[in-house]
């Protein structure tokens, strides 16, 4: 039997891909010009239905506002932290990482503003929780110390703003409180 040279099997073995290849284009493109059947019913979503619903957001100005005021606040008192601003919704809104914050404390402002926001509650008060439930600290995305605010509107939670990098949560929560407060100005 006769060995076929190396640049012939490279050859062959590219013409056999483009052959392949140009195959399974056809196909893909014979499904996508082929009619789709069109839903037998469309559901309706409008007000008259009740099957809406609106929500309240920050606005991402307000969101630096308050972030803002949390770390000029630790900056006042020397502090080196990183301040996270989270929607109704836990989704990073604003962060601002302060000259010389750690870099965990990225990170936990995040985990704080989202825990404070899904419980409506300082984080300070849901530490207290942990005693009769310590398996709270086991959900995901959230962290139990000190530096998470929420931000309500007509009672319900709209935003948390996390803080983190002082030496204790108590302080964190003291700056984030600050960019609470600076939204009702």
């Amino acid at each position: 039997m006769k060995q076929i040279s190396k640049r012939a099997r490279v050859l062959t073995g590219g013409a056999a891909l483009v052959a392949l290849g140009a195959g399974a284009f056809g196909a893909v493109s014979a499904n996508a010009a082929a009619p789709v059947a069109a839903p037998a019913a469309v559901a309706k979503a409008d007000v008259k239905n009740k099957n809406t619903t609106t929500s309240t957001h920050l606005t991402v100005d307000a969101a630096t506002k308050a972030a803002r005021a949390a770390l000029d606040a630790a900056e006042k008192e020397n502090q080196r932290v990183s301040v996270a601003v989270v929607d109704r919704n836990g989704n990073t809104v604003v962060t601002l990482r302060g000259d010389g914050a750690g870099p965990q404390s990225y990170e936990s402002a995040e985990k704080k503003a989202y825990t404070a926001v899904s419980w409506n509650a300082p984080t300070t008060e849901l530490v207290k929780r942990l005693e009769q439930a310590p398996n709270l600290k086991d959900i995901p995305g959230t962290l139990f110390l000190g530096g998470g605010a929420p931000v309500t509107a007509k009672g319900a939670p709209i935003a948390g703003i996390g803080v983190a990098g002082a030496p204790s949560g108590d302080l964190d929560q003291k700056f984030a409180q600050a960019g609470v407060d600076a939204l009702a100005k």
